[in-house]
């Protein structure tokens, strides 16, 4: 891997700190999320060297700063909510100017929520690295562990598949893999993306099926 940057280096532990200064007790969007974030957007960078890294770890690091729960009326105001309180830090400690813009458009762009399209490839690789992590070993975690702090159960006790009932991950926790998880690699904003979310993907289906089989104890 190319050695960072000095700008990146020197940058990095700034970020983190603003990120800590405004981190909750939310698990699933703590510092190690932000981390992930930003080593899959290392990743996704390396497919487009036409993009701004600085930017892109700018946007890693401090898409959450305003972090609502997902069943707030507000949530879809997250990023936007974000993307000023970042602005209005980064120009406080003399991030560069004339890139203020594009880390807030990285920012708010990101959100499933919020619905707006990137218009940048730092905005493009910052969703689809946010996105990632909602995918594979770590996304199921994550899926869990939001839906049991929203009071949901783990699955359908007697159809945890959906065969001959509607998805409703409102109140089933699995239900969320087909509902909204599935639909990932399609909207994936990079082919490197797509490739990653479809492999990541293909784990939580594995697991889908053998959840229902011990579910239902089926699986001798």
């Amino acid at each position: 891997m190319t050695p960072p940057r000095p700008e990146l280096a020197a940058w990095r532990p700034q970020f983190a700190a603003m990120a800590a200064a405004a981190a909750d007790n939310d698990g699933a969007h703590d510092a190690g999320h932000l981390e992930r974030v930003w080593r899959s957007a290392e990743a996704l960078l390396a497919h487009h060297p036409e993009a701004d890294p600085l930017v892109v770890m700018a946007a890693s690091y401090l898409h959450d700063l305003v972090n609502l729960p997902k069943d707030d009326p507000a949530r879809a105001q997250s990023s936007r909510r974000s993307a000023l309180l970042a602005r209005e830090q980064l120009a406080r400690r003399g991030f560069p100017q004339a890139r203020l813009d594009a880390v807030a458009h990285a920012i708010e762009a990101h959100s499933f929520s919020a619905a707006i399209a990137p218009t940048t490839i730092e905005a493009r690789i910052v969703q689809d690295a946010d996105r990632l992590d909602a995918l594979g070993a770590v996304g199921l975690a994550r899926m869990f562990y939001v839906s049991g702090r929203l009071g949901r159960a783990l699955a359908h006790p007697s159809d945890p598949l959906a065969l001959d009932r509607a998805l409703d991950d409102g109140a089933y926790s699995l239900d969320h893999i087909v509902v909204k998880l599935a639909k990932l690699p399609e909207m994936m904003q990079t082919e490197a993306g797509r490739a990653m979310a479809n492999a990541r993907l293909g784990k939580l289906l594995v697991f889908r099926e053998e959840f229902a089989a011990e579910w239902l104890g089926t699986d001798d």
